[in-house]
């Protein structure tokens, strides 16, 4: 697997900031604006669980696939699949899963546990996000992969794959394959590989404007003073 060093530099800014260069603050020098702030559906919303805050940021290109009940009338893709799509990529990839399950099911279906998820990472997969639960959280700790799911169950039910890189939406994330993806304890963003050089510049920008805001704040207990640093930003 080759090392895309941006993704490298991407672990340098926690999600929240890249957020706020794809799209946050449309009106500021530092943004992108590459989507609506509200309806663009460019990030994870408050149902995203991150199982293992821990290990930071991760950062990935997008293979995704939907999960669904077994059907007999279509049985054309396997999990092996899947593998392939990830391995195609070459890179670091961060799996998205869509569970197209009714509610009752999905709710108890513990879909990608230790052994898919140990599959998964030998062909190229560093994080994993999918809008069900999972199960085997224990077993795959020690993976080194971040996982974010909606919750926990302990068992599933005959399940398949309906679909390998076609668009897919996540916890109100909409994701295309080959986008980038970004993560952390704070959930996940998405934005085109194509402008990846330009977030990077842009995070660099902020990283060290925010830092330089910060400090004069430390600096001083003045609210007057406070209210000038911070003014533009939060009126």
């Amino acid at each position: 697997m080759k090392i895309d060093d941006r993704l490298e530099k991407l672990k340098q800014f926690d999600t929240p900031s890249i957020t706020n260069v794809v799209a946050t603050y449309p009106d500021k020098e530092y943004c992108l604006g590459l989507y609506h702030p509200w309806r663009g559906q460019w990030y994870t919303d408050e149902r995203a669980r991150v199982m293992y805050p821990e290990l930071g940021r991760t950062v990935g290109y997008a293979v995704t696939c939907t999960y669904g009940l077994a059907d007999p009338n279509y049985e054309c893709l396997k999990f092996a699949d899947v593998l392939k799509a990830v391995a195609a990529v070459g890179k670091p990839v961060v799996l998205i899963v869509k569970q197209d399950m009714p509610e009752e099911i999905k709710c108890r279906n513990g879909l990608l546990g230790g052994n898919m998820m140990t599959a998964l990472r030998s062909a190229g997969c560093v994080g994993v996000i999918s809008d069900g639960p999972s199960r085997d959280v224990d077993e795959i700790r020690p993976l080194q992969m971040q996982y974010v799911l909606s919750g926990v169950t302990a068992g599933h039910g005959k399940w398949a794959v309906q679909s390998v890189n076609t668009g897919v939406e996540v916890f109100g994330m909409q994701v295309s394959p080959g986008e980038i993806i970004h993560m952390d304890e704070n959930g996940a963003v998405k934005f085109p590989a194509s402008v990846i050089d330009q977030v990077i510049e842009k995070a660099e920008y902020l990283q060290k404007f925010e830092e330089n805001r910060q400090r004069r704040m430390r600096e001083t207990e003045d609210v007057d003073e406070l209210i000038k640093i911070m003014s533009g930003f939060y009126d």
